[in-house]
């Protein structure tokens, strides 16, 4: 019996010891540089949100998440309705669209800036159509709204493909003999996609959509290359802090604000969920 009782523990061991060092330690110390400081406990957070630099960082964090996330659902619903038809050819479709999947940020950033750079793509494509006289810029603090865009193009460009896979297996797990019985009953494509296809999909919804967002508080890398801070956000911030202004103390702030975010996101939605099954399971 004390075997037994044993073996699972010590199964489980590697990963208690790894969580602890690579996870537990990490966030300890960040805890503790965020409430270090001569003046105070709680004087970084002071200065932090009383700072204009966090401000304009956590609402251009928000306007982003808030553009690119309902941007990539549409995109991504559409696309897996598209594949899910299994039409002839529809694998190669499947391919083209999970292709970003294997680019890290940095990398789409680079593509991205290879296209829209002064002597990118574009600009020789539209100059030797002469649709344009000269390069249309798009980085620089005096076209900020064209760096808006360009970041935004990425984004939705490399991260619809994850909402996509979880959308598309969403769909392939519905029972097809509902789609069947609303085809005897005369539905309409739409009627069935609101009244059987969406109910039944909302799981994977939800998923992608916790995803997705938890993913938008973290974003960084494209718009750091992109847009450097001329484009403020609460991930770049952070990186700013700790590296160019050499302060862990601030940075560690600005990092425990985003896993505070996230966490406080992650648990509106997983309690969303948890009060509609409650919901529905009461009225069955």
């Amino acid at each position: 019996m004390r075997r037994e009782g044993i073996t699972p523990m010590l199964l489980i061991l590697p990963a208690l010891a790894y969580l602890a060092v690579f996870i537990g330690y990490p966030i300890f110390g960040t805890f503790q540089l965020a409430f270090t400081n001569e003046k105070g406990w709680l004087e970084n957070f002071r200065y932090v949100f009383s700072s204009k630099d966090f401000q304009n960082a956590f609402l251009n964090t928000i306007i982003l998440g808030l553009i690119i996330i309902p941007v990539q659902f549409v995109f991504a619903i559409m696309l897996a309705l598209l594949v899910n038809k299994k039409w002839k050819g529809y694998q190669s479709l499947l391919y083209i669209i999970a292709t970003p999947l294997a680019l890290s940020d940095v990398t789409a950033a680079l593509i991205s800036y290879s296209i829209f750079a002064p002597n990118g793509y574009l600009n020789k494509i539209l100059l030797k159509l002469n649709w344009i006289d000269r390069p249309l810029y798009f980085f620089g603090y005096l076209f900020k709204s064209r760096e808006f865009l360009v970041v935004i193009l990425t984004e939705v460009w490399r991260a619809t493909p994850l909402v996509f896979v979880i959308l598309l297996a969403g769909l392939q797990s519905i029972n097809t003999e509902y789609l069947e019985a609303a085809d005897i009953f005369g539905f309409s494509a739409w009627k069935k996609f609101i009244k059987i296809t969406l109910p039944l999909l909302k799981p994977s919804i939800v998923s992608a959509l916790l995803v997705r967002t938890l993913f938008a508080f973290q974003i960084f890398g494209v718009v750091w290359l992109l847009a450097g801070r001329d484009i403020t956000v609460l991930a770049g911030e952070t990186y700013y802090w700790y590296v160019f202004m050499n302060n862990r103390n601030i940075a560690s702030t600005y990092a425990l604000i985003i896993a505070v975010l996230t966490f406080v996101i992650g648990w509106f939605y997983i309690g969303t969920i948890r009060s509609k099954h409650l919901e529905e399971g009461v009225r069955s």
